[in-house]
């Protein structure tokens, strides 16, 4: 598959004590707390093992916030929020804006946060394996699972628990809107790219391909316009992944179509669409080089230089070629017969 996703950094955060005497007494207490404070230490080690799996993942994160929603909601089953929601300082740095950390004194800016943090690993994670040469078909399916089950992380904080929040959201910051509309759309775009490689690899139908990759390009388009009112020195990097992956994208969809054309001996439209993917490609390429020059999060890479990206190239070139050779065998109508 070899493919090559941007990737912001993971957030950080301060430690976290649990530790509350005076105020929860008792050992049945004594234990959550420091429950909570080993389950939380847990997670924060595996976002950067490489060794994690999304099971480890997922329990983890699962002990974590089974018990932290003791902090969030009344013990009694009621509606009403727990006494501590409020206990306890947390300070979280964000994904754009570096080492600059927003505290919150809540335990729901704690959940958010942590939960940020997951489906981010989890898009990592994607990022890890979708990038290995030889992927089989079982981790391929696993990147589609991961960035599925990331955008739904990022989906179901948007909606369901960032609203609780006493301290909205800051602008430009993580758990404003804007940024998590264009993680949960990168998340589908890049699940699509993996559908689009699992297309290619069992020789579906051109236009079925061209069609997914048009799709994927307006998601990609989406996306960039979701980060287009950002502060351009957070959003300028990630903003040039977005755009070289929507020119990228839109070239895709133009060569198959060219195929889809050629095929039914249209061959001066496939010419046309051909040299079309062409111009998309060359942006593509040039926005690489931006890519790679602009300051920001994220890794420092030549994404021109990724087999990923070689491998379209070559596709556009060799199938303009033959567009071209078959347009030269084409019978002329008007030509009479000897």
């Amino acid at each position: 598959m070899t493919h090559w996703f941007h990737r912001n950094p993971l957030k950080a955060t301060a430690p976290v004590s649990f530790n509350y005497y005076g105020v929860i007494t008792g050992p049945p207490a004594s234990k959550i707390c420091n429950d909570l404070r080993s389950s939380r230490a847990r997670l924060l080690e595996l976002f950067t093992d490489l060794s994690c799996n999304p099971e480890m993942m997922k329990n983890a994160a699962d002990l974590y916030f089974s018990l932290l929603q003791g902090f969030i909601n009344s013990s009694d089953e009621s509606t009403q929020e727990s006494k501590l929601r409020y206990i306890q300082n947390f300070k979280w740095t964000d994904t754009l804006q570096g080492q600059v950390p927003s505290a919150q004194q809540d335990a729901v800016f704690e959940l958010i946060s942590m939960g940020f943090n997951v489906a981010l690993w989890y898009t990592k994670y994607a990022s890890r394996l979708a990038g290995k040469e030889n992927i089989t078909e079982d981790e391929a399916k696993d990147v589609h699972r991961s960035l599925k089950i990331a955008a739904g992380i990022f989906k179901h904080l948007k909606e369901s628990h960032i609203p609780k929040l006493i301290t909205p959201a800051e602008k430009g910051r993580d758990l404003e809107a804007r940024l998590i509309d264009a993680y949960v759309i990168q998340c589908q775009a890049e699940a699509q790219e993996v559908t689009i490689a699992r297309a290619i690899e069992l020789k579906h139908a051109p236009g079925l391909i061209a069609a997914l990759a048009y799709e994927t390009a307006n998601f990609y388009q989406k996306a960039d316009h979701t980060l287009s009112s950002l502060e351009p020195a957070y959003s300028a990097k990630w903003r040039k992944y977005l755009h070289l992956k929507m020119c990228f994208y839109t070239a895709y969809a133009y060569c198959y179509h060219g195929q889809t054309l050629l095929a039914s001996d249209k061959c001066g439209e496939a010419i046309r669409s051909l040299q079309e993917a062409e111009k998309f490609y060359a942006k593509a390429e040039a926005l690489c080089k931006e890519y790679g020059e602009t300051k920001g999060p994220g890794p420092t890479v030549k994404p021109s230089g990724h087999l990923f990206f070689r491998k379209l190239g070559n596709l556009v070139k060799n199938t303009l070629e033959k567009c071209q050779r078959e347009n030269g065998f084409m019978p002329n109508p008007n030509q009479k017969k000897m």
